[in-house]
């Protein structure tokens, strides 16, 4: 979902989209990339999983066109979608939902069940700021975009799982083996990342986005141990949230990047030095990105998220432990 600011402040709304096309991560393993696109909410990664009896897909996304790629691809591949596997309760992740289950009534939706909690809270405060930008709009033929979000969080109950996934496990899912990994007050209150041993793949949903980690509904110390956390998987590829497939040293210089920024956060040092300390770190992965988007958007979480007053954190971190010294 990242940070809904319906002016789209944030570059969030104006970055530069991936490239549309599938891309192949291992043997029956595919990812449809998503997309920023300018004045526009994002779309999630989605990663889909072929079997010999149908499709589990790893996100759905947000907007009709993303969750129509995926039923393209299911048509193409001639296979029924068997199940959903839901990272996290963010609209750009579950928007998809009621789209596939409409085409596939038997489908089987994982996920934890944070989505209970931010309903009544997160979800529901930003319905009514959308609302309300309708009401005070002075042009109507620009508020259909907010339309559609309140149209997914009205989907209800087509958004939440079938499945509540309440603890690291094992499971057969349409005849593949995943691991089903839970992590406790990262992202949200409820992050699932998926691990595929036969072929060493990770999902990681928002455990792992760039240009930089999107932290607006965060607990940042428990963050950092959920990637301490994927660093122990055997993994070859690891796809995140938002951007391009990683190689293990990739991961490994966005973890580090990621402790740096922390740990500077934590410190007394200007902000400055640690949105370059960010964009240095980072550089290997950033690619062609706008520099002037990354250090707004490095600023922004420095002073939301990362150094928030301590009753914010509180409330996001739950029960989550506090990283090692």
């Amino acid at each position: 979902m990242k940070k809904m600011v319906l002016a789209c402040a944030l570059a969030l709304c104006a970055s530069t989209a991936m490239s549309a096309e599938i891309v192949p991560i291992a043997a029956g393993i595919d990812l449809i990339p998503g997309e920023f696109v300018p004045n526009r909410q994002p779309d999630g990664n989605s990663l889909i999983f072929r079997t010999p009896t149908g499709l589990v897909v790893m996100d759905t996304g947000r907007h009709a066109e993303h969750a129509q790629r995926i039923l393209a691809y299911a048509q193409q591949a001639k296979l029924p979608i068997k199940a959903v596997i839901n990272s996290h309760w963010h609209l750009d992740h579950i928007g998809g939902n009621p789209r596939i289950r409409a085409d596939y009534p038997g489908v089987q939706v994982f996920a934890s069940a944070a989505i209970n909690d931010a309903m009544h809270g997160f979800l529901a405060n930003y319905r009514k700021q959308l609302e309300e930008a309708i009401a005070q709009a002075k042009d109507a033929s620009k508020t259909q975009p907010w339309r559609d979000e309140i149209a997914i969080i009205d989907a209800g109950h087509a958004l939440y799982p079938d499945v509540i996934i309440d603890k690291t496990q094992t499971r057969r899912i349409a005849d593949r083996d995943f691991v089903l990994h839970l992590e406790s007050h990262a992202v949200t209150a409820g992050d699932v990342w998926v691990f595929e041993p036969k072929t060493r793949a990770l999902a990681a949903g928002d455990l792992v986005t760039l240009p930089v980690p999107f932290l607006d509904t965060a607990c940042p110390a428990h963050w950092k141990i959920a990637l301490d956390d994927l660093a122990h998987a055997d993994f070859k590829t690891l796809v995140p949230g938002h951007g391009a497939p990683m190689s293990r040293a990739q991961f490994e210089a966005y973890r580090k990047a990621y402790d740096n920024l922390y740990t500077c956060a934590a410190s007394s040092k200007e902000k400055g030095i640690c949105i370059d300390g960010w964009i240095a770190d980072a550089k290997p992965l950033l690619g062609n990105t706008d520099p002037r988007f990354v250090k707004s958007l490095v600023d922004y979480y420095l002073d939301n998220s990362l150094r928030a007053p301590k009753a914010k954190l509180d409330k996001l971190c739950g029960a989550a432990p506090s990283p090692a010294s």
